[in-house]
């Protein structure tokens, strides 16, 4: 376990996949021809990958130009917080096998819209920090 400065904790891998495996929503980072875009998505991690659903759309297109993403899950109680980020490829799921088994059709969306776009994104590297975060001073007004 290694400590920065600042008290941040480096996790190791196997807790990262923990800690993101009982989360729900977090931000895709996909390459596109202006930059850089950030998505927000529902998923599920299954077998070591994530799985979400995208309607059709900028992303699904940059996805398939440059299959290359970020994605980042985080969470934040009153006394700590962390933050764990997968770099790794995007890949369309083509077969019903392949959508069925990954339980990309469990997922809820926040956005109504129509997302039959299932992806699968393989984790190349993995990786987190866990924070204690400063006690907070409540002023009390009398």
């Amino acid at each position: 376990m290694t400590v920065s400065e600042d008290g941040a904790v480096e996790l190791a891998p196997s807790e990262c996949r923990t800690l993101i495996a009982g989360g729900d929503f977090g931000r895709l980072a996909i390459r596109s021809s202006d930059g850089v875009d950030i998505f927000p998505v529902n998923f599920v991690m299954h077998d070591d990958a994530l799985y979400f659903r995208s309607g059709p759309g900028s992303k699904m297109v940059d996805l398939t130009s440059d299959p290359r993403v970020a994605f980042e899950v985080d969470e934040r109680s009153d006394t700590s917080a962390w933050s764990v980020v997968v770099h790794g490829h995007a890949m369309r799921l083509n077969s019903d096998a392949d959508i069925e088994a990954s339980t990309v059709l469990a997922l809820r969306a926040w956005d109504p819209s129509d997302k039959f776009n299932y992806v699968r994104l393989e984790i190349d590297t993995i990786t987190g920090r866990r924070v204690r975060l400063p006690e907070r001073k409540v002023d009390r007004v009398s």
